[in-house]
């Protein structure tokens, strides 16, 4: 009876155990998966769609990241993940240079879009063709901020114009492509693979005019913080090479791209042709007009020094910075 007891009592002790601490560890099998918030643009959107179907087919998890996506425009996107309260966003480069010129420590440390794809857009009819056209005109804008209007400044001044030679007319709820449409203003700052593609499918077709035929400046990438990366290295260079990844699969087929899509943003399934046309030029930029040479993510420094150039002499860069202050390409996958 003594013995039974003595067992009996060794089995209690040895579950309350079990359930005070020893349930709490993780077997050696279970994988434990670091936490990133990511920031993406404002709108959600199958420009997303490598980070959506990173996360949907498990490519995150697989590399020991649980993926929190949150939006937000592009300046705040750059100043919250300089604080660190967004690990990795997706940003514009051009963003990015005078945002660490003004101290706050961030870092470039892959290419998404090889071309840079905000442009300024007007209807063929308009008789605007290139930069100096745009002089008197009216000009629609989401703002006086971000990648917009710094690469709105650049095109200007590639043709000794400034902003006080057009009528800037702002759009915050990005109303600047119906403004287009019917006329309320002349042309309008806006992206390759959104406006135009909108206005093509209304039956209105547009002239296009894009600053990286002046100067290659340096388009969207994932960045992240100094803090971050010094404390988190590994998981964010597993972040980058999962999305390349996925990436890699829509460029093989966009379809993978648009499920994904439709699986993280119900609403844009109703418009398959629309969101697949948008994804085809999305992914045209990511590939750049040198098409599918260069690898995925690659950052080339010779375009981001004369990109920092250039946007020095337009006076848009308040204090000195290299592109050793800007980038660094050793996150990228070999």
């Amino acid at each position: 009876m003594n013995r039974r007891r003595a067992l009996a009592l060794g089995l209690a002790l040895a579950t309350l155990f079990a359930a005070c601490g020893g349930a709490a560890s993780p077997s050696p099998t279970t994988p434990v998966r670091q936490a990133l918030t990511v920031g993406l643009g404002y709108i959600p959107s199958v420009q997303f769609a490598p980070f959506y179907l990173a996360d949907q087919a498990g490519y995150y998890r697989d590399a020991g990241l649980r993926v929190n996506f949150q939006n937000n425009i592009d300046p705040d996107l750059v100043t919250l993940v300089g604080q660190g309260s967004v690990d990795v966003g997706l940003a514009d480069g051009t963003s990015l240079i005078p945002a660490v010129s003004q101290g706050i420590p961030v870092r470039y440390i892959a290419t998404i879009y090889r071309d840079f794809p905000s442009i300024v857009f007007a209807k063929t009819t308009s008789g605007i063709a290139a930069a100096a056209d745009l002089k008197g005109r009216k000009i629609g804008i989401p703002g006086r901020y971000g990648s917009s209007w710094i690469m709105l400044q650049a095109l200007l001044g590639s043709a000794g114009l400034t902003p006080d030679d057009v009528t800037i007319v702002e759009y915050p709820d990005y109303g600047q492509g119906a403004a287009v449409q019917q006329d309320a203003v002349d042309a309008a700052t806006g992206f390759v693979n959104n406006e135009p593609i909108q206005l093509a499918r209304a039956g209105v077709p547009t002239t296009i005019l894009r600053v990286d035929q002046i100067v290659p400046l340096p388009g969207p990438g994932l960045i992240s913080g100094t803090a971050t990366l010094a404390a988190r290295e590994p998981a964010i260079a597993a972040f980058v090479k999962a999305t390349l990844k996925a990436m890699a699969d829509i460029v093989t087929d966009p379809e993978k791209g648009l499920d994904a899509t439709f699986a993280a943003v119900p609403d844009l399934a109703s418009d398959r042709d629309g969101q697949k046309a948008i994804l085809e030029a999305t992914i045209a930029a990511w590939q750049g007009a040198s098409g599918s040479g260069i690898s995925l993510g690659t950052i080339d420094s010779a375009s981001w020094t004369a990109s920092l150039d250039y946007m020095v002499r337009l006076g848009l860069v308040p204090n000195p910075v290299t592109v050793e202050d800007l980038v660094r390409s050793d996150l990228l996958p070999d």
